[in-house]
């Protein structure tokens, strides 16, 4: 059991280090001044020296890594802990996605004028919604990951309704957000997926707060 641990953990560290590795590859042809940050169209509007490409993954995977590691050993009611192998494939999939993500980024620094493609970083965007909606109801009730609203948290039924019922949702607006990208010009993408991310998010906190009145007056009842 310790030598597959130990190998799932060897390989993750590879699939964290990919975005490095690819960086390293392309260096010696990226030009001294890469774009930084971009506006709603994916257009650069902020530039730097193009060392500062190395915070990418670092931020995001490196990053993303130590948390998926510590929060299982400070949760207090070893909850994550609990999920064995559903935890671990889902930090694969964090992970995985996050590497991803950095790769679109560094890539982007590549291109002419530094413009990066909101089609294609709005399906890996929309890719981690439906898989991370595939994952909603394993995650058990706990107090780092997940929809953690003061009333998921009060009861773990409502944690369970909620995440059953966001994890449909998350899905669908990741379908969603993938199909804009394939089909409607790269101005409409960005502004689509802030929407329909603002509706995955706050239907939830919605939904928690109503079923937690609806067990509450069933309870009193």
């Amino acid at each position: 059991m310790k030598k597959s641990i130990n190998f799932s953990e060897i390989m993750l560290w590879l699939v964290m280090l990919l975005p490095f590795g690819y960086l390293a590859m392309i260096w010696s042809g990226l030009p001294e001044t890469v774009p930084t940050h971009f506006n709603i169209k994916g257009e650069p509007d902020g530039w730097g020296s193009k060392s500062t490409l190395i915070w990418v993954p670092a931020f995001l995977v490196v990053l993303g890594y130590g948390l998926t590691w510590l929060i299982p050993k400070i949760d207090p009611k070893r909850k994550i802990e609990q999920m064995g192998e559903k935890y671990e494939r889902l930090r694969w999939v964090i992970i995985g996605l996050m590497s991803a993500l950095s790769c679109v980024i560094i890539f982007s620094a590549q291109s002419e004028g530094g413009a990066i493609s909101n089609q294609l970083i709005t399906i890996v965007l929309g890719l981690a919604f439906v898989l991370l909606g595939n994952y909603f109801q394993t995650i058990r009730h706990n107090y780092f990951i997940g929809i953690r609203t003061p009333w998921t948290l009060e009861n773990e039924t409502v944690w369970k309704n909620t995440h059953r019922m966001a994890g449909k949702w998350w899905m669908l607006g990741g379908l969603a957000v993938i199909l804009t990208a394939l089909l409607l010009p790269n101005d409409f993408v960005m502004p689509i997926f802030l929407v329909i991310t603002g509706v995955i998010t706050l239907v939830p906190i919605v939904y928690s707060y109503l079923e937690y009145k609806k067990l509450g007056k069933a309870t009193a009842g």
